[in-house]
């Protein structure tokens, strides 16, 4: 991939600098820096009311095609935005699991009606979505869940449980693996259904982290229902759909995520100025090394991005997920030592904490969630080593 802008992406570029820079302000001033890993709760109808405004404006679903409701934005022109929302501060999207995941699903493996149902309402962010996958005996072996769902009266009848669901308590909307197939094992058998989760059989109870927020949750399933139609790809083939929605939770969002990264690093960097920490010298060389990660993190997903947008990505986005995910706890570990003994010790009564602190809580859960790095060293050992597979149960 070439990294350098053409004149015609230089120009956007400043398109999307501009227009951030004249939008973060009167009512949007305050939502800067709003939201992310441990801080979903903040502001949540100031960051709702933004994601509409960027609908208003045409910045949702970039990458979309125009047909359906995008500007079918070439891979550099999503990269470009991604970088320059996350530079200006633009606060957190509250759509992107319908934006990122949900809606590039439905794209690929939805029926016309479908589209045409479900789409609109994710690029005006109207309608919010969670994805439920993971359960409590079914987490990064997603294959053995236990949820499942039967047709009755030209409805599904969904029973059982989901557990680490983002944004279940706000979401209007879920996508979720059910077995449909009482005789199907493992991956056989599997369906993608979407269910409204405004109903009597739907109960979302909040999980509290480390940070002291909610923004996982269990999502109990007892008797919901959704429509016959209501079923992403063919009945039976929900783990083909299943591993296509992974694939776009990979994408381009990840870049706007390293640079996060980055503005954590240079906070860090302050107050390793501020504190003296600075002039140690093993504190400064572990700093130095936290930079050169961010540039090598940087090359390897532009490389894996221009991957997918040639069809040929593969298990180069375990790689990644082991990389940033070890990257980032370890940036939450060296912000600990940069504060000193001071870092230990909450703002105020009974767990105030500040973002450094919070920072550390939260990255604690990097390796694990999104796929554990066991699995991902698997996927890497088998399918890009050629190592024996490992004995399955």
């Amino acid at each position: 991939m070439d990294l350098a802008d053409s004149a015609e992406e230089a120009a956007f570029r400043r398109e999307v600098r501009d227009w951030l820079g004249d939008h973060l302000a009167g009512e949007f001033a305050e939502a800067k820096g709003l939201g992310g890993p441990g801080r979903e709760h903040e502001a949540f109808d100031v960051r709702l009311a933004w994601d509409r405004h960027l609908a208003a404006h045409g910045w949702t679903c970039l990458g979309w095609p125009e047909e359906f409701g995008g500007r079918g934005a070439s891979l550099h022109r999503q990269v470009i935005f991604h970088e320059e929302y996350a530079r200006a501060g633009a606060p957190v999207r509250v759509g992107r699991i319908g934006e990122e995941l949900l809606g590039p699903t439905v794209i690929a493996f939805g029926t016309p009606e479908q589209q045409r149902r479900f789409l609109p309402p994710i690029v005006s962010v109207r309608e919010l979505w969670c994805q439920g996958y993971s359960e409590p005996g079914a987490g990064s072996d997603l294959a053995n869940l236990s949820t499942r769902a039967a047709l009755d009266d030209g409805e599904w009848v969904v029973h059982g449980q989901k557990v680490w669901t983002s944004l279940a308590h706000v979401a209007d909307w879920c996508f979720l693996l059910a077995r449909t197939d009482p005789a199907g094992s493992r991956h056989a058998g599997l369906s993608c259904l979407l269910v409204p989760m405004d109903q009597p059989g739907v109960q979302v109870r909040p999980i509290v982290q480390l940070t002291g927020t909610s923004e996982f949750n269990e999502v109990f399933f007892d008797g919901a229902r959704t429509g016959a139609d209501d079923v992403v790809g063919a009945v039976g083939e929900g783990w083909r759909v299943a591993m296509g929605t992974l694939g776009f939770e990979r994408g381009v969002g990840t870049v706007d995520q390293q640079v996060v990264f980055r503005r954590e690093l240079a906070g860090i960097v302050a107050l390793a100025r501020s504190n003296g920490a600075i002039e140690d010298p093993v504190l400064r060389d572990r700093i130095v090394r936290a930079r050169i990660g961010l540039e090598i993190m940087r090359f390897h997903a532009l490389r894996t991005l221009t991957g997918v947008a040639e069809g040929t990505s593969g298990p180069e986005a375990s790689i990644a997920k082991l990389y940033w995910a070890g990257f980032h706890r370890g940036l939450g570990e060296l912000v600990m030592e940069v504060a000193g003994a001071g870092g230990l010790a909450a703002d105020g009564p009974p767990y105030e904490l500040d973002e450094w602190q919070r920072l550390f809580l939260f990255t604690r859960a990097d390796t694990i969630y999104g796929g554990s790095d066991e699995i991902q060293r698997t996927i890497v050992a088998e399918r890009v080593l050629g190592l024996p597979r490992e004995p399955r149960p």
